[in-house]
């Protein structure tokens, strides 16, 4: 189930976009439950005073008192796993969107067939991070770390290994080729014999640097480096 909010100000463009979200991810056979906002404002005091989660949010940059673009960063500290898909008529907002790292632009110029494109890759990749667990088990505890909340795996001494998450440090008695094993998943990839990282957390890749969401910065070897590039590209590839 993709939990979705529409936000624009023009009330026919909120039917609009809620009646192309509905009719791609019916035959996508996913389920979705949709809110709908003409008032940024609103939107906002949902998610930071009351609590409200979106896993996907259908954004007009053009809104007057408050910008989807303003908005957006406003969200992202309580929702920072939210996909934003920004909807806009100028197209130099694109690039601000990408420093934002906002899911997915798409023009009114071309907006169904890039708005359908959009929201099926963003529930798609919703799915892909949503349900799976690593479970910890040890004398007397038991710990499960949400995949999607893993930023990477770092080598703790030769036998060990330190999981880095949204919930903080968990250590594992296992080498990281052990745990490497055990998550059986492509978007765990080694960048140093030291780290495994989540391609979802990578935000960017820099003179031989990983840049994480969480606003670490890994070091890639340059033995890694061209296959790590190339495996991030097959992942997206596939996925997106």
């Amino acid at each position: 189930m993709v939990k979705i909010a529409i936000c624009d100000d023009d009330k026919a463009a909120v039917k609009s976009h809620g009646d192309i979200v509905k009719d791609c991810l019916r035959s996508c056979g996913i389920g979705y439950e949709i809110a709908t906002y003409t008032q940024s404002s609103n939107l906002l005091f949902d998610i930071t005073d009351d609590h409200f989660f979106y896993d996907l949010i259908l954004l007009d940059i053009e809104m007057p008192g408050m910008t989807g673009m303003e908005l957006s960063e406003k969200i992202k500290p309580h929702l920072p796993n939210v996909k934003i898909i920004f909807i806009t008529s100028h197209i130099e907002y694109a690039i601000d969107a990408f420093e934002l790292s906002i899911f997915r632009y798409v023009p009114k110029s071309d907006l169904t067939n890039r708005l359908v494109s959009a929201v099926v890759d963003a529930a798609k990749l919703i799915e892909l991070e949503v349900g799976r667990e690593y479970i910890i088990q040890a004398a007397g505890r038991m710990e499960k770390i949400p995949y999607k909340d893993i930023f990477y795996i770092q080598r703790d001494g030769g036998k060990n290994s330190m999981i880095c998450s949204r919930l903080g440090i968990s250590k594992v008695r296992k080498s990281l080729q052990q745990v490497s094993d055990e998550l059986q998943t492509q978007e765990f990839i080694f960048i140093d014999r030291g780290y495994i990282v989540n391609i979802i957390q990578i935000m960017k890749i820099s003179d031989s640097m990983a840049y994480l969401k969480n606003g670490e910065t890994l070091p890639i070897s340059r033995s890694h480096l061209q296959e790590v590039k190339k495996q991030i590209n097959r992942f997206w590839g596939a996925h997106i």
